[in-house]
């Protein structure tokens, strides 16, 4: 089992920046693929970046390519977003999301083990 917590969200200007932070419990961290996922008001949960286990490699969708940055501490169990350059269209709640083995942008929300409560993220133009 593993339990997400996510924290960092907030209200923040066009051209800000954030830090989310995703505190994970278990003993097991370390062999779950970690990655945040966003779901603005009507519409479908969308991927935003991963990291494998050993934090060797990452993905980002293209919409946060060069803002966003994943990072992992594997000894204090918990996974960073870095936030920079932020837009209108980033305002989403955000999750914090586990999965052994891969976690791409083509793996469903449905295949996704664990799933943070989610926090919300707006920015203003």
């Amino acid at each position: 089992q593993v339990q997400l917590i996510e924290s960092g969200g907030g209200l923040v200007q066009a051209g800000g920046s954030l830090r989310l932070s995703c505190a994970a419990s278990g003993r097991t961290f370390s062999s779950y693929a970690m990655g945040w996922f966003r779901q603005a008001p009507g519409k479908e949960r969308e991927f935003v970046a991963a990291i494998t286990w050993s934090a060797f490699s990452t993905v980002y969708a293209d919409s946060v390519k060069g803002r966003f940055t994943i990072s992992r501490d594997n000894a204090k169990n918990t996974v960073l977003l870095q936030m920079n350059s932020l837009k209108p269209e980033d305002t989403a709640v955000y999750y914090c999301a586990a999965r052994r083995g891969l976690l791409r942008p083509t793996v469903p929300s449905y295949e996704v083990d664990y799933w943070g409560q989610g926090t919300q993220v707006t920015v203003s133009s």
